[in-house]
């Protein structure tokens, strides 16, 4: 079973859809924690090795999950074709950024 399959079924086990919106603010909320971690661990930046706590990476990997499941988006597709759209600008420019 796929990562998204878990997670979609551990919602459903424990009955904790929830709107997409609420979804992207837990989502929010997690990546807040792991810039916190980056914060504390490198005295908020100016110092190198940054740390970040695997539960919250954890957390922020369900997060993301839970979103595409409430979406019904397939998360695997999505990773696929972002890695296509970095893979064509680095052939393009040199560079993955979007220049925006």
């Amino acid at each position: 079973m796929d990562q998204q399959a878990r997670v979609a079924a551990f919602l459903d086990a424990h009955d904790l859809h929830a709107p997409p919106a609420n979804r992207v603010l837990d989502l929010a909320s997690e990546v807040g924690e792991l810039a916190k971690n980056v914060n504390e661990t490198t005295d908020y930046g100016a110092a190198g090795g940054a740390d970040v706590d695997r539960d919250e990476l954890g957390d922020a990997l369900f997060c993301l999950l839970a979103l595409a499941d409430e979406l019904d988006y397939d998360a695997d597709a999505a990773l696929e074709a972002a890695l296509a759209k970095y893979e064509d600008r680095i052939a393009a420019t040199g560079d993955a950024g979007s220049g925006e």
